[in-house]
């Protein structure tokens, strides 16, 4: 009897989990995955800085599903067959530690991302994994589905109009820009989220404030007239607004901040642990223990100077004056924008390399047991061609790894059983 062949379309880290562990669970499995670029793992190169952020030191499923704007509850019930201790495990027995940073983020202890593409090419190349380069799929047809001792074979036809047969297929290509370049899955009955951007900063055009790039604060940062915010880390570029909070909010709001066109203000707390009135609690303490001093040489709240600086001058207040002869006007108005200063952001800034989506194939559409699809038999899926997507951290990527690895397993066992039939 041939050999069973499955091939993954997709040359990223899902595509490779599951080629790998598919290999694991049936060593006598032809695989093949399918590249439609010149580049395999481009992700995991970039991803980091270019040290690779494998996953998030997280082990409660309960708190690790709280960064995925969506697919939580799809990933609530992957995560109990593949989760981060399992990451971390997989990794480990095949010669790569992980170290976890203040943060939670885990790299490698080399910090390089290319240990982790070679400890995949190293996996891919033991278990004798074909891969193919410049492929681009362009449609996915079943044949000899009539036959009465097989469901079907696939054939994958590419651009270039040449194709082959699969008798299994993982898609993971990762996520589209557009929903026209979901088309050939489309065609196959399956249904998706509309792709919109998520993970991208806040540009904030004619604003003094990017004249103090580099600078990053604690923060919380709130999309006035909605119920999203965020608190973290506020990064000052020379665009306007990064760091972990915006990017955050950039994807628990991606939806909602698509239909605005991008065109919307946020509301900035630069001190997080006061709100107005403990603010001016504050400050009425202030004047009473710094009253000699120069306001702009005291600053109780520990800020960069120069952000301090930049308040001042925000609220009109003469850096000369001191802390005593602080007028109550001008105190208002900096305990204002220090609890609630608002920005108008005018368009997004996306990272190319790291571009994430929301959208994909619709969750209820395929069993979160398996990754295979539930209206075409062995069509599977991995990675982020799914209706999931997380926050930065590792949490993609551990998506990635557990999404992988579910449909490497039933693939696997699945093979197995239809070659003993």
């Amino acid at each position: 009897m041939n050999k069973k062949k499955l091939v993954v379309i997709g040359g990223g880290a899902a595509g490779f989990f599951c080629a790998i562990n598919a290999a694991a669970f049936n060593p006598d499995l032809e695989i093949s995955i399918i590249e439609k670029t010149t580049k395999l793992l481009s992700k995991v190169k970039v991803s980091g800085g270019g040290r690779c952020n494998v996953t998030h030191a997280c082990f409660s499923i309960a708190q690790m599903i709280k960064n995925y704007p969506r697919g939580e509850n799809f990933l609530k019930k992957a995560f109990h067959q593949f989760f981060t201790t399992d990451t971390i495990k997989w990794f480990k027995k095949r010669g790569v530690e992980l170290k976890t940073e203040a943060d939670g983020r885990m790299f490698p202890v080399t910090n390089s991302s290319q240990t982790i593409i070679d400890c995949l090419m190293k996996e891919v190349n033991k278990c004798g994994i074909q891969i193919l380069m410049n492929k681009e799929v362009k449609k996915l047809s079943m044949v000899n589905a009539c036959l009465p001792d097989r469901q079907g074979e696939w054939s994958i036809t590419f651009a270039n109009a040449e194709n082959i047969k699969a008798d299994f297929i993982c898609v993971a290509s990762g996520g589209f820009a557009k929903s026209i370049q979901f088309n050939w899955l489309k065609d196959l009955g399956h249904s998706i989220e509309e792709p919109v951007p998520s993970l991208f900063t806040f540009n904030i055009p004619n604003n003094l404030i990017k004249d103090l790039m580099g600078i990053a604060v604690e923060t919380i940062v709130k999309i006035v007239g909605t119920k999203f915010s965020q608190q973290g880390p506020l990064l000052i570029t020379h665009w306007g607004f990064s760091g972990p909070a915006v990017l955050k909010l950039s994807a628990f709001a991606a939806i909602e901040l698509h239909k605005a066109n991008y065109d919307f203000t946020i509301a900035v707390n630069w001190l997080p642990a006061y709100n107005e009135q403990t603010l001016k609690d504050k400050f009425l303490q202030s004047r009473n223990n710094l009253a000699p001093q120069k306001i702009v040489n005291r600053n109780p709240f520990f800020l960069p100077q120069r952000l301090w600086d930049y308040f001042l001058q925000q609220a009109a207040i003469n850096e000369n004056i001191r802390w005593a002869d602080l007028p109550a006007k001008q105190q208002n108005i900096l305990i204002k924008i220090l609890c609630m200063q608002q920005f108008a952001v005018k368009g997004k800034t996306t990272f190319k390399e790291e571009f994430v989506t929301s959208g994909g194939i619709k969750l209820n559409e395929i069993d979160a047991n398996t990754m295979q699809s539930k209206i075409v038999p062995n069509l599977f899926f991995a990675g982020e061609v799914m209706d999931v997507d997380g926050i930065t951290g590792g949490f993609n990527f551990q998506h990635a790894w557990t999404s992988g690895w579910i449909a490497g397993k039933a693939i696997g066992e699945k093979s197995n059983e239809n070659f003993e039939a």
